[in-house]
């Protein structure tokens, strides 16, 4: 069911371009056909064109700019990605580009390499938590490529290949010559002259099975100054037909139709590849998002932290000129608005560089969109985690995510093909045998010369072009022929290491993909440790921030009774302000671990609501709706400086 639907996908691309926006319309991923009134009779003979690459993002960004900032959600982050990522439109081109293939191994052409791998997408500009494989498993370096790829047209091993296209020749030939001659006993005459004029016509074809057909027609017509001939001028003319079958090596459709078959198997493999780079840059740009989000709560704890400790300054500075509190106290004050207005810096500078790779994500041009230029992103969700994580069995997870990955489904299409191919090869192993036959019509008319008229019976061949075809087609004068041919390859060293050379590469395979089955019930695993640790690592953080908040209430109250220092106060406030940086931290590592999760099991697309028609069209149906009230943006340019005031 599911190969029946990534086979479609190639259809879909084009039947999207009557979906598209109108403004992309002219640059919608297709092949035009060839342009002329005789259609069929001349389209096989004129280029095919493919639109220019579409520049143009889609409605969906502008649609999100409100007063310079770019308000978006994590499912506006993954509409756009879709609709807009360069990594997903180069893979696009994939099953177009496996569908022509396709069409050339049907006419009887060897395969060719086409497409890319897969992109990783981009990363954050500072990332702490879980490490993941954004690629899956080992096996992804080679997703995609297929069976026989490698550069160019692949060297072809087996039975030669033939042509299944049929093919049409004809000749045309005028000559006059003139001959001295010796003996005028043959021809009457001391210079010979003859005038001709040669046609010919050839259809030829060949068949899986090893079946090879061609049918000739010629005529020739002659006219000679010499009075000795019979008939002239005169026509000569015959119909030929020439069978050959392969009975030992290159018989069968299993052989001569291996590259059609292995093929099919590849444009399963590229519908599976722009799956696989979809569900990578899904989860790229998702990964970009929340660490977005956390250095936006991360830059509001900072712009907290910056706040109490110049309320702290201020109180110390009060206490100065009351001579309730040692000056050095300011001093250690000051020293805290430093340090906080530095940690607000690096902030502000995390989330300004996160902006700009995200916006380079979301957009065609990069960031050289005008209309991104200088606008700010401003996420719309919060960082969260559910009240508790309902998982399947590990044993059931894994038995999923071997239903799911798309590398497991590549690799086992590839083994089919090698085997496909194990076939053709192990044809070779077998001398030639041909048996062919041919079956020829021959005629002759012309008109009667003085000599001809005393001969008895030639009657017969006087006559027009008429006449010679009623000679021929009925067989009048025919030909027959058949027999055998034999070939045989002594030691036949080549063929025999090709043969063993492709079963040990299949059996390199197949050892591959259980290495790959290995790895992936290793992801499962480790991406269920991850989010458990993750939902732990949260909680503790939230405990220690709690906590902290606690302490620094109280030593605040202690303070402005005279019973503690704000020496522990500053250092209460550090401490709470890293609390806060650990335990938004640790929400965002909760996100990476889920967001890896999904990756192992195969559930991205699910998770996310992603129709890969969709994809494949560059199109998401849903729209965007933001909220009523919109969040403010926070300052993007340096704190000011402290006033520190002066000292008494």
């Amino acid at each position: 069911m599911r190969s029946r639907k990534l086979g479609s996908l190639a259809v879909l691309l084009i039947v999207s371009v009557g979906l598209a926006e109108p403004a992309n319309a002219q640059n919608a991923i297709r092949i035009d056909a060839p342009a002329g009134r005789l259609g069929w009779l001349t389209h096989p003979y004129q280029p095919r064109t493919v639109p220019p690459v579409n520049l143009g993002n889609s409605s969906r960004l502008d649609s999100l700019v409100r007063a310079g900032n770019l308000y978006l959600s994590a499912q506006d982050v993954v509409a756009l990605a879709i609709e807009n990522n360069l990594d997903v439109e180069v893979q696009r081109y994939g099953p177009l580009l496996a569908k022509e293939v396709l069409k050339r191994a049907q006419a009887g052409g060897a395969l060719r390499s086409v497409g890319q791998g897969i992109a990783q997408g981009p990363t954050s500009v500072s990332l702490q938590g879980v490490s993941l494989n954004s690629g899956g498993t080992g096996a992804n370096a080679t997703a995609g490529s297929g069976v026989s790829s490698g550069g160019g047209i692949v060297t072809q091993l087996g039975p030669a290949l033939i042509s299944f296209d049929p093919t049409i020749s004809a000749f045309a030939n005028f000559q006059h010559a003139s001959s001295p001659q010796s003996n005028t006993v043959l021809t009457g005459t001391t210079a010979f002259i003859q005038d001709t004029r040669t046609l010919q016509a050839q259809y030829q074809q060949n068949w899986p099975v090893g079946l090879s057909v061609q049918v000739t027609y010629a005529s020739q017509y002659a006219k000679v100054n010499s009075q000795f001939f019979s008939l002239n001028p005169y026509t000569s003319g015959d119909l030929d037909l020439q069978v050959t079958q392969n009975l030992l090596q290159g018989f069968g459709s299993a052989v001569n139709g291996r590259n059609i078959r292995v093929q099919k198997n590849n444009v399963k493999v590229t519908d599976l590849q722009f799956k696989q780079q979809v569900i990578t840059t899904v989860s790229a740009v998702l990964n970009l998002y929340w660490d977005l989000v956390s250095f936006d709560e991360d830059l509001r704890a900072r712009q907290r932290e910056l706040q109490t400790a110049q309320q702290l300054l201020d109180d110390n500075q009060r206490q100065v000129q009351l001579g309730s509190l040692a000056e050095i106290e300011i001093t250690r004050a000051q020293a805290q608005v430093y340090s906080s207005q530095q940690d607000l810096l690096v902030s502000q500078t995390n989330l300004l560089q996160q902006e700009t790779v995200l916006k380079n994500a979301l957009s065609r041009n990069g960031v050289a969109e005008p209309s991104l230029a200088d606008v700010h992103v401003i996420p719309l969700d919060k960082l969260a985690i559910p009240e508790k994580e309902e998982l399947k069995p590990v044993n059931d997870l894994v038995q999923d995510a071997l239903g799911n990955r798309v590398e497991i489904a590549q690799s086992r299409l590839n083994i089919e093909s090698n085997k496909l191919n194990l076939t053709g090869i192990k044809n070779s192993l077998k001398p030639t045998l041909q048996a062919f036959a041919e079956l020829t019509n021959n005629g002759l008319t012309g008109q009667l010369s003085a000599l001809g008229g005393t001969q008895p019976g030639i009657s017969y061949l006087a006559g027009g072009y008429d006449n010679l075809l009623a000679e021929i087609f009925r067989r009048n004068y025919p030909n027959y022929s058949a027999g055998l041919s034999f070939n045989i390859a002594l030691r036949n060293r080549a063929a025999q290491s090709d043969y063993v050379t492709s079963q040990l590469e299949l059996r390199q395979n197949e050892l591959s993909l259980q290495k790959n089955i290995n790895q992936i019930r290793v992801d499962v695993q480790n991406a269920v440790i991850g989010l458990q640790q993750a939902r732990a690592r949260y909680q503790a953080a939230e405990k220690a921030r709690v906590l902290q908040e606690q302490i620094l209430d109280g030593d605040r109250q202690k303070n402005a009774l005279g019973a503690s220092t704000p020496y522990q106060v500053v250092q209460d406030e550090r401490d709470l302000a890293s609390a806060e940086s650990t335990e938004t931290q640790a929400l965002a590592n909760y996100t990476h671990a889920r967001i890896a999760f999904d990756q192992a099991i195969g559930t991205t697309l699910d998770v996310n609501h992603i129709s890969l028609d969709e994809a494949l069209s560059g199109r998401v149906s849903r729209a965007s709706v933001l909220p009523a009230v919109l969040p403010a943006a926070l300052p993007a340019g340096p704190p000011e400086n402290p006033a520190a005031g002066d000292r008494p």
